[in-house]
């Protein structure tokens, strides 16, 4: 438990933190989910559409400290691959 002034009000900043942290790869893994659902139903064109999408919103959330850069890479590499071995 904080004892100092300064250790509680750092609790307070990181739970802040975590919030926004947790709203943003919420809101990621939301994106991630639409590509998955579309290549599951094996429509390439939601497929593709919708992984445009993510990416941007994957290197955001890198942007922003909430991933790595490479396992962003690595998810919208092997999104991307599936993508294009649907046809």
């Amino acid at each position: 438990m904080a004892n100092t002034s300064s250790a509680k009000k750092n609790v307070r900043k990181m739970e802040r933190k975590t919030a926004v942290n947790m709203a943003r790869r919420s809101r990621v893994r939301t994106f991630l989910r639409r590509v998955e659902d579309a290549l599951a139903a094996g429509d390439k064109t939601d497929a593709n559409a919708a992984l445009k999408l993510a990416e941007p919103e994957v290197m955001r959330a890198v942007s922003r400290g909430v991933y790595h850069k490479n396992t962003a890479a690595r998810k919208i590499s092997r999104l991307s691959s599936r993508c294009k071995a649907l046809g």
